[in-house]
């Protein structure tokens, strides 16, 4: 399937701590690059990565327009996980208690809320792929704590 789409503009990144995350665990230091991978997202890897996706997605236009009305796209962070030298991100997602919230008034069925947010989470990843693979050059200069026991 396909999504026929055009491509939103790339999410602007807010200085948050990824650990404050439930789904996030990053180690290292806290220059998380977001201002760089920004700069990188509008120069061309989120239309890229959005492109690949919308091709291959299962999501319809119905349900897109769901992600756009509530601004999901805008609330994706993605910054630079230094210990493992890898993009993180944090994906948009419909919380379980949609229904009672009356969340989005074209929001009708878990199946529609679980695809939206396994795309989100495709989207996401695939992102992270994009920036990692074909655009960030940077290597991470990790230097072990001076506290480490010594075993010789």
């Amino acid at each position: 399937m396909s999504l026929s789409v055009p491509v939103p503009d790339p999410p602007e990144l807010e200085e948050i701590d990824p650990n404050e995350y439930e789904d996030a665990e990053v180690v290292g230091d806290t220059d998380y690059k977001r201002e760089e991978i920004e700069a990188l997202l509008r120069e061309g890897a989120w239309e890229q990565a959005f492109s690949t996706w919308a091709s291959t997605t299962d999501l319809d236009e119905a349900d897109f327009e769901i992600i756009t009305d509530l601004g999901m796209i805008q609330r994706f962070d993605f910054f630079w996980d230094s210990f493992a030298e890898r993009v993180g991100y944090h994906a948009p997602g419909i919380p379980e208690d949609w229904k009672e919230r009356e969340y989005h008034p074209d929001l009708e069925s878990w199946g529609s809320v679980s695809g939206i947010n396994a795309a989100l989470t495709e989207l996401g990843q695939l992102v992270c792929d994009v920036l990692k693979n074909e655009y960030i050059e940077w290597e991470t200069e990790y230097e072990a704590p001076d506290d480490l026991p010594d075993f010789d």
